[in-house]
């Protein structure tokens, strides 16, 4: 029998004019399952686990789902946080306790006194300094008794693939295995080339018709950021036109696009080079770009001589199989057939 939660959650999807295929469909069953028996008052000699973990391919709905559940929770005190905003976060508020005896163990504190259920979308981390601090937060935030909802493109051993700090973050992949309910959802179709909905534009052609395309009319501007300044080609209240340069050839981290899309709307990129041959900083750097566009809602509009196949052949990055899957969302349309 299907639980209340999980049938509340089906119908949030279905709200949205969506229908979950049969693995989706088992799997959240399961996960509304394991999430009502864990919001139950503690009667059982073993209690459900603290976390639920969910991985799989690309476009597959993890997301769509953990969404759903998440919406339907009946929890007051709840947060979605993308990984990337959460390790902004808790670097911040770990500076207001400088000086302080473990730092993050008080940042946790202060967290779960706030949230009793935390979603952390898109989990994965390939810096071992990151991957540390994501690790002893989630082993605090545990032993505190929150409740956790992860999403991610790999399973909990495979979160830190790099060979040279694999050892240093596997006692942390090993908590999460431990405390969590650790599901892979079934192979099947990537959803999001499929989706009539889009996020944005990806214009293929001349980059002297992308101004004009946008509205916008190119004049060199410096737009601050933090203790830089990006050179943009135009940029107002609600929206940013710059190239891939300036994006992705400059030493600009995660809290550089948080930024970014939390002041503009919509952010247009141009002259997008084929993306295998970019270095693996700039490939990663566009990688953290389309993750937190993407996530925050913003309307993306790309711009590139070659197809978007062609930009995205023979990129070994390992997580731009997501990147592509997003990209793939973007309408596709040529600047001089575009009424602009």
């Amino acid at each position: 029998m299907t639980s209340e939660l999980a049938a509340q959650a089906v119908r949030l999807i279905e709200a949205r004019g969506l229908q979950l295929d049969e693995a989706q469909t088992r799997m959240l069953a399961r996960l509304g399952d394991w999430l009502q028996a864990r919001l139950r008052p503690f009667v059982w000699l073993r209690r459900p686990a603290a976390g639920a973990y969910l991985w799989g391919g690309v476009g597959r709905g993890k997301s769509l789902l953990l969404d759903a559940l998440f919406q339907a929770a009946p929890v007051a005190a709840k947060r979605r946080l993308h990984v990337h905003a959460l390790l902004q976060e808790v670097q911040r508020r770990a500076l207001t306790h400088g000086g302080q005896a473990d730092p993050l163990r008080r940042v946790a504190a202060a967290l779960a006194s706030e949230t009793q259920l935390f979603y952390l979308d898109e989990f994965h981390v390939h810096d071992i300094g990151d991957a540390i601090l994501l690790g002893r937060l989630l082993q605090h935030l545990l032993s505190l008794d929150c409740i956790l909802l992860l999403s991610s493109n790999y399973a909990p051993a495979g979160l830190c693939p790099n060979p040279l700090y694999h050892s240093s973050f596997q006692p942390f992949a090993e908590l999460l295995q431990r405390h969590c309910l650790v599901l892979r959802l079934d192979d099947g179709p990537d959803y999001r080339p499929l989706s009539t909905r889009h996020w944005g534009r990806y214009l293929q052609g001349s980059g002297a018709l992308f101004g004009a395309c946008l509205g916008w009319r190119a004049a060199a501007q410096q737009v601050a950021l933090g203790r830089r300044s990006l050179t943009a080609w135009a940029a107002d209240e609600r929206g940013l036109w710059l190239d891939f340069a300036a994006l992705c050839r400059q030493p600009l981290a995660s809290a550089d696009y948080l930024e970014l899309c939390r002041r503009f709307a919509r952010i247009a990129v141009g002259e997008l080079p084929p993306l295998g041959r970019c270095s693996a900083d700039e490939q990663q750097r566009l990688v953290n770009f389309v993750d937190i566009a993407y996530d925050a809602g913003i309307e993306l509009w790309l711009q590139g001589e070659a197809s978007l196949a062609a930009l995205c052949a023979g990129v070994g990055h390992l997580d731009f199989a997501r990147t592509r899957s997003r990209l793939a969302q973007l309408r596709v349309e040529s600047p001089e057939r575009l009424a602009c």
